[in-house]
């Protein structure tokens, strides 16, 4: 069994084997070769006269050997794939064994989970729901006398407030308790209670948990759940509630769900109790979208229901568009939700409905707490409370993420990326040492390389940037501003039979570069020649590169 491993979101940029090589992430062991005797006739010591020169190849030969040894052997290669560098320092003891990636990645996840199982011991998972009700139907329904007693405004009023909290604790790897408590307040009344929890997993197919609440009646549930197969599950809950008139009101609830294909779900539901109903529901979830429809039939309301969520996967945002007939009336809701940090979203929805009016309820979510305004707009469906609904939040939104969002995101990226420079200040010397001592390495190879070139009009690299560029006019700035490089002597001594290939990796480690900007987007831009007529072009970072390619010509003038 392999010892325990910090868990690595994959290879380092600069320490990148098949970067190094300038090789495919599926490269096969001739390709492999093929590469590795490439920079063996670059960069191998002996190749090189004079001590300095032969003191910087070894370094970077031992690199190249290195990066080599691991990707030409599979075992090496599996674990490299997986962990990155740290798994090659690990001891594994049953690596002979295994001569997949498959086979290591599983053996990754099994001690994840135990890791993971041994954390959620010492964590309380806190969760909370802050929810204040706001009464602004005076700003769109306007009655005679209120703007005299006010002086001309509209009142607007808090009518409710609500606090839920829960925290769970788990006891053993099988155990956990939750606590959970809430409070109401509404028109000068409260009300609240208080419910523990306890849900045993009895098996990798089953759960179950019984809860005990106090507040308005003792209630008393117990709940199983069951994978029956590995597309279905069902569940069962029996409730006993104490009304504060002293009655006993019990209650069952179960839900049997069956995966009708890969992204759908079907789901069947039917409650039995004061409030009786069943209910049949279709969801069906992907990466793009999500949509679901529902039908219930039951006392006091019977309805169908239909929802439709867009999900852009660029900005993390989503926008959805649900109604809802029944026999309370009728709803059209319509909104969005955006990711603006990295712990925090928000949303807005409007609800327009009868005989409820528009309603228009604003989200804001951090971590795992949630804040909720539900705004009263109107009792009435009014235009004018529909068209101020929807434009006020956007308009809100962009205020606050222009103004304030932005500009702390801003600060907070510079921050982050002074503290790499500064912790990584020794390290990125180093490398810019080694990228120097390559790139003298590299003359004599590269002249041959040219005069090859210009003999049969081939590939020649003319100009070649690499780092933060924004413009083509950044090639007109000194590299010694700090943002990017020169890159044409190591570009050009990558041309191979007048083409130049680099790989769908990062190029910081590629042997004469790199890193000129740590923390910042990166490109690569190149100018060359080929068959006597310039050409130009730009790609990022992790873009794969192969010229000559069709592209504008640039005016050799």
């Amino acid at each position: 069994m392999a010892a325990p491993i910090e868990e690595d979101e994959g290879p380092a940029p600069s320490d990148d084997f098949y970067a190094i090589l300038n090789v495919r992430r599926e490269a096969s062991q001739d390709e492999l070769k093929t590469a590795y005797r490439r920079m063996c006739m670059l960069y191998h010591p002996d190749k090189h006269g004079q001590t300095a020169d032969k003191s910087s190849a070894e370094t970077i030969f031992n690199n190249v050997q290195q990066a080599y040894e691991v990707l030409s052997d599979p075992s090496k290669r599996a674990i490299y794939d997986v962990y990155g560098k740290k798994g090659l320092e690990a001891e594994w003891e049953l690596v002979p064994k295994m001569r997949s990636a498959q086979e290591i990645r599983e053996e990754y996840e099994r001690l994840a989970k135990e890791r993971e199982e041994r954390r959620l011991q010492q964590s309380t998972n806190p969760r909370g729901v802050i929810s204040v009700g706001i009464d602004a139907t005076d700003v769109f329904d306007h009655y005679e006398g209120y703007e005299e007693e006010l002086g001309g405004l509209p009142l607007v009023e808090v009518k409710n407030m609500s606090i839920a909290q829960s925290l769970d604790t788990p006891l053993t790897t099988s155990d956990t308790a939750t606590f959970s408590g809430n409070l109401l307040t509404q028109n000068g009344n409260g009300t609240g209670n208080f419910s523990v929890s306890l849900r045993r997993v009895t098996s990798p197919q089953a759960w179950g948990e019984f809860q005990i609440s106090g507040g308005n009646g003792p209630s008393f549930v117990m709940k199983y759940f069951r994978n029956i197969s590995k597309r279905s599950f069902a569940s069962c809950s029996g409730l006993f509630q104490v009304t504060p008139q002293g009655m006993v009101a019990p209650g069952l609830v179960i839900v049997g769900a069956r995966q009708l294909d890969r992204h759908t779900m079907g789901y069947l539901t039917w409650k039995a109790g004061l409030q009786s109903s069943m209910t049949s529901m279709v969801v069906r979830d992907t990466k793009d979208s999500h949509l679901s429809c529902q039908l219930q039939f039951g006392i006091p309301n019977t309805f169908v229901s239909a929802s439709y969520t867009r999900k852009f996967s660029t900005d993390e945002a989503r926008l959805t568009a649900s109604v809802k007939v029944g026999t309370f009336g009728m709803m059209l809701e319509y909104g969005g939700e955006k990711k603006v940090s990295k712990h925090n979203r928000l949303g807005a929805k409007i609800s327009v409905g009868y005989p409820t009016g528009v309603f228009l309820r604003l989200r804001a979510h951090r971590a795992n707490q949630t804040l909720v305004f539900p705004i009263h707009l109107s009792h009435d469906v009014s235009p004018q409370a529909i068209f101020y609904g929807t434009v006020a939040p956007l308009l809100v939104y962009w205020l606050v993420k222009v103004l304030v969002v932005n500009p702390y995101l801003q600060q907070q990226k510079e921050r982050d990326i002074d503290e790499q420079k500064k912790s990584n200040k020794d390290a990125m010397e180093q490398k810019k040492r080694e990228a120097h001592a390559a790139v003298r390495l590299m003359e004599d190879m590269m002249k041959r390389i040219v005069d090859f070139e210009e003999s049969r009009n081939g590939l020649i690299i003319k100009e070649a940037w690499y780092g933060k560029l924004v413009s083509a006019n950044d090639i007109g700035r000194s590299s010694a501003e700090g943002d990017f490089i020169d890159v044409k002597i190591p570009l050009q001594c990558q041309v191979k039979d007048s083409k130049l290939i680099l790989t769908d990796v990062s190029k910081v480690s590629l042997p004469g570069f790199y890193d000129p900007c740590i923390g910042e987007e990166k490109q690569l831009r190149v100018v060359y020649e080929f068959r006597q007529a310039l050409h130009e072009c730009t790609v990022g970072d992790t873009e794969q590169l192969r010229i000559p390619r069709q592209s504008h010509k640039l005016d050799p003038s």
